[in-house]
């Protein structure tokens, strides 16, 4: 007898729907699995028969078993299929009816005792199944709700399935909903001492969607700064939530307890990790990487210089379109990648901390720098230098001055996002070079400015628009906005644009 069952699979960081195709008949026993199945669907067949014994069902041992995934010339990947295939061959053996058995999709792994497990990336793969009332593991059951819009019953085991499908059992009690998460506290800006200007840059940054870039000595508070920068965003809006969650859900990211992300994730992944991990891709299946688990938050490359040259360079594409394009033979994927870049960096090997000065050889420093090439180091909006805090600063003294909280400085950052969004309909950051004239407009004294720094080759073709781009945001932050920019407004963008080449020891030029 022949059924057909409905499932997904997961590609990227979306969902693709799957017809389990199951027919057992007379021939040479056997399990035959088709349809460009990856290692772990091609292991199913012992899970789903170690599964349907266990839980005191019929597995058809002298029967001919054939499974096609269709469309079979996609390649699957994961355990997900597996309590789809189950059903099929309960179904393809009349130990359940066809008709309650086929108006489902099915999602889970099976254990060996029957039990149903969850899988990586169940919203992806629930949101291409809309026809269908969706089973899932009860582990997955709050996080399929988030994709489904049809009813999404939870089970607990294979026989517990088996029960409701063929013997008309009602479903099982939802699980209870998990305890709430404890809101993990953000660092405070206000722990900050000194660093006038990497927080004025840091608040840029976040009010216009700006990547900053930080060079400093080792102990300055570069990263101490970075990692306070999420506490000053606004929390995501309802669209860049569902997609910061699909993506997390497909990379087997843990979600909070409500299901949904709110905050804006932050990823600072090692300096040892390799381009696949970092910009996403695989060989047999496409995963997501950093750069897209970030998507709607802050990706901080801290000792931005250690990194390998071909992983930064990977970063290009993403930093400018906001999503990654991963493509292999017979796979292709497009992954969400629009986030915030924040990187640190010493300006030299030893990170000029010397007594002395610099320690390192004018070649050994060009070396260094050299892993930053051009074009990446020109798609940061913002490159600051971060020199160690004062004496006054650092012990409280009589110079020091109250640091501000990141509460007032995220009230700032809220206002300049709106009044942009409401100007253009998005992030500073994201005007296209064509409306830069309407919504950034320069007076003739700022212009010339900006000739004269072009003229020097001081500014390229893209730094230009991004200064325009910075400058609108400086404006916005303003407490009395001015629509037409001027002079002090670019001075101030060109401020946050500082030199690495030729710098000299103990500045950047």
């Amino acid at each position: 007898m022949l059924a057909a069952i409905s499932s997904a699979s997961l590609l990227g960081a979306g969902g693709h729907a799957v017809t389990v195709e199951v027919h057992v008949g007379k021939g040479l026993p056997g399990y035959q699995l088709v349809g460009m199945p990856d290692a772990a669907c091609r292991e199913s067949r012992d899970r789903v028969r170690a599964a349907v014994m266990s839980s005191e069902l019929t597995w058809p041992a002298t029967d001919r078993i054939t499974v096609n995934l269709a469309p079979s010339g996609e390649r699957k990947g994961g355990s997900g299929l597996d309590l789809a295939i189950a059903v099929g061959v309960l179904v393809a053996t009349e130990q359940i009816p066809p008709h309650p058995a086929q108006r489902f999709g099915y999602l889970g792994e099976l254990g060996l005792d029957g039990s149903v497990r969850a899988v990586p990336g169940v919203a992806p793969m629930v949101s291409v199944l809309s026809g269908d009332e969706v089973v899932v593991p009860a582990a997955s059951q709050l996080e399929a709700g988030i994709a489904a819009t049809t009813p999404v019953h939870a089970v607990n085991t294979l026989r517990e399935l088996a029960d409701v499908l063929g013997n008309g059992e009602p479903w099982p009690d939802a699980p209870s909903p998990p305890v709430a998460d404890h809101e993990e506290t953000q660092p405070d800006l206000a722990d900050v001492n000194g660093q006038p200007v990497a927080r004025a840059a840091l608040e840029v940054a976040a009010a216009g969607g700006h990547h900053l870039l930080m060079v400093g000595p080792p102990g300055a508070g570069k990263t101490m700064l970075a990692n306070r920068i999420v506490g000053i965003l606004p929390e995501l809006d309802r669209r860049r939530s569902l997609e910061a969650t699909m993506v997390h859900s497909a990379a087997g990211v843990k979600l909070p307890s409500c299901g949904m992300l709110r905050r804006p994730p932050f990823r600072a992944p090692h300096h040892t990790c390799t381009v696949v991990s970092l910009i996403g891709g695989g060989a047999a299946t496409l995963r997501p990487g950093e750069v897209s688990i970030a998507h709607g938050g802050v990706l901080f490359l801290d000792e931005l210089g250690e990194f390998a040259p071909t992983a930064l360079d990977g970063l290009r594409q993403p930093l400018e379109e906001g999503v990654v394009r991963v493509a292999r033979a017979n796979l292709r994927a497009t992954l969400p990648a629009r986030f915030l870049l924040v990187g640190a960096t010493n300006p030299c090997p030893c990170g000029w901390s010397e007594p002395g000065g610099c320690a390192c050889r004018t070649h050994e420093r060009d070396r260094y720098l050299r892993r930053l090439s051009g074009p990446l180091l020109d798609r940061f909006d913002l490159r600051v230098p971060v020199q160690f805090a004062g004496a006054d600063d650092l012990l409280g003294g009589a110079t020091a001055c109250a640091n501000e909280p990141s509460a007032v400085v995220a009230r700032r950052v809220v206002e300049a996002r709106r009044r942009a969004t409401h100007r253009q309909g998005c992030l500073n950051a994201e005007l296209t070079a064509a409306r830069l004239d309407e919504a950034a407009p320069i007076d003739a004294p700022a212009r010339a400015v900006l000739r004269d720094e072009i003229d020097r080759g001081r500014l390229t073709g893209r730094g230009y628009h991004r200064v325009r781009r910075v400058a609108r945001t400086i404006g916005d932050l303003s407490p009395t906005p001015s629509d037409v920019l001027g002079v002090d407004v670019i001075e101030a963008a060109l401020q946050f644009r500082a030199r690495l080449a030729n710098a000299a020891p103990g500045r950047v030029a």
